[in-house]
């Protein structure tokens, strides 16, 4: 036998903090994996939606498109509908958010009739050019966004939000 032996003492302090740290790995492990594991999912920003807008039915007047899509918040699974200002110019399709960067209204294509062919927000009168760009004077401190365009089987494809690179 040893002659090293092991005081009670000693054994309740190994005992304890070999229980104590098995207790904070199993409070910490939840809460690490909670934290981390967003990081680790795989997204699907990049993925494009169908509409039911016929390309060759665009023209240079923006028209409104609306399209849904499953959104994915934790465990609950929604439809969610969003729409879209969209017009050609020139070989390339543009697609522009309908929500006014002041406040978040909504804006409509030629809906006030002393600035014609031009996006209004009607919450607080602001305004902005076809391309989004925001039009100096008014409420709107920037450009509406854009959506990422693509074409599939002769019908438009949207996919994510981006910066209005026209305005």
């Amino acid at each position: 036998m040893s002659n090293n032996r092991v005081s009670r003492r000693q054994f309740l302090n190994y005992t304890l903090t070999g229980v104590g740290g098995f207790m904070a790995a199993g409070i910490l492990m939840p809460m690490v994996r909670f934290a981390i594991d967003p990081a680790l999912q795989t997204k699907a920003d990049g993925d494009f939606v169908q509409t039911s807008q016929k390309v060759a039915d665009l023209t240079e007047e923006p028209v409104k498109v609306d399209f849904s899509y499953e959104q994915v918040d934790a465990w609950y699974t929604s439809e969610v509908t969003d729409t879209a200002w969209v017009y050609k110019s020139g070989d390339s399709i543009v697609a522009l958010s309908p929500v006014c960067k002041h406040l978040g209204c909504t804006v409509n294509w030629n809906s006030d009739t002393e600035h014609p062919n031009q996006f209004f927000c009607a919450c607080h009168g602001g305004r902005y050019e076809k391309t989004g760009k925001n039009v100096p004077g008014t409420p709107p401190l920037g450009p509406l966004d854009e959506y990422e365009v693509s074409e599939q089987d002769g019908f438009l494809l949207l996919g994510k939000k981006i910066a209005n690179t026209r305005g």
